[in-house]
């Protein structure tokens, strides 16, 4: 089947069974192009709370149609490869947090949304990279037990002194392995370009970067800038909407290691089939969703 023959029919589905695709600028073009909403983490999550429709189609990783579901109990929320997982959103135990919920009195749990449903169950608030340094500095509490991305807490701490925070282990494979070495070479190469980098890398990255921000943060940046040329330093998934918005300007990857395979599992294919099958549905416990919402709505409240 061809794609024109696939995104035919993947628009009769949705009128059919009256579903919306929400997509993420890491999964391939053509699903992108196909989607009815693209955006990063916090803005899939707000518009899945906006949307009139009884099926929801995420095309992202797993933690994403949990999200969805999440603020959605009443929908059916699928995602077309359930196997298409972050390694990240594991990396933080349920354990842990009770034990500094013990230690800390005045303790505040945050919770990156690139998490497992069961972590953000036990945080006191989410974030995202777009809005985790709004909703941290408005926190009361002055100890932020952070997780689970070391790097992106550091980003965070290193602009709220005020604040004492506790570092987690966790990490994105594909943000923590670009190096200083990598991004100089990529400087001494296109010596015109501006450096973009994601929050999700080391600290020493973000150092050199002349803009640090998420996807979307990235996107409003480059696309209001002059400058022709730049450096972008985070899943290359996001180039394609960079070019369709700045037809203009040139861009470089840093590596060609900057790609998420979990990500890329989501496929044309298995999108059509999702809807065909209504499978794989994610589907969650009652108590979950419910204990899960709370961080999520707060994330939601403290952001506006």
């Amino acid at each position: 089947m061809t794609t024109e023959q696939m995104v035919s029919e993947i628009e009769c589905l949705k009128k059919e069974k009256n579903a919306v695709i929400m997509a993420h600028y890491y999964v391939d073009d053509d699903v992108q192009d196909v989607a009815d909403y693209i955006g990063d983490s916090f803005f899939l999550s707000r518009k899945a709370t906006e949307i009139d429709a009884d099926i929801i189609v995420l095309c992202g990783v797993r933690f994403m149609g949990e999200s969805a579901k999440v603020l959605n109990p009443d929908k059916k929320v699928l995602i077309p490869d359930i196997g298409a997982d972050c390694p990240m959103a594991h990396m933080a135990e349920v354990d842990e947090v009770a034990r500094m919920r013990r230690e800390y009195e005045d303790l505040a749990v945050v919770c990156y949304v690139n998490s497992t449903a069961e972590l953000k169950a036990v945080s006191d608030v989410c974030v995202t990279s777009a809005n985790a340094l709004k909703i941290v500095s408005r926190l009361p509490q002055k100890n932020i037990f952070f997780i689970p991305d070391q790097n992106l807490a550091h980003y965070i701490a290193d602009q709220l002194p005020e604040k004492h925070f506790i570092f987690n282990d966790g990490y994105c494979h594909v943000h923590h392995g670009l190096t200083v070495e990598q991004i100089q070479r990529a400087q001494r190469e296109h010596p015109d370009a501006q450096l973009c980098v994601h929050p999700e890398c080391k600290p020493e990255v973000t150092a050199l970067a002349d803009y640090v921000g998420s996807t979307s943060g990235i996107i409003n940046y480059v696309s209001n800038s002059d400058v022709k040329e730049f450096i972008i330093a985070t899943e290359v998934g996001v180039m394609y909407e960079l070019k369709k918005k700045n037809p203009d300007k040139t861009f470089y990857a840093v590596s060609v290691m900057q790609v998420c395979p979990n990500m890329k599992k989501i496929t044309m294919e298995k999108l059509l089939a999702a809807l065909k099958e209504e499978q794989p549905e994610v589907i969650l416990s009652e108590d979950l969703m419910v204990n899960a919402k709370t961080p999520m709505l707060n994330m939601l409240e403290l952001a506006k």
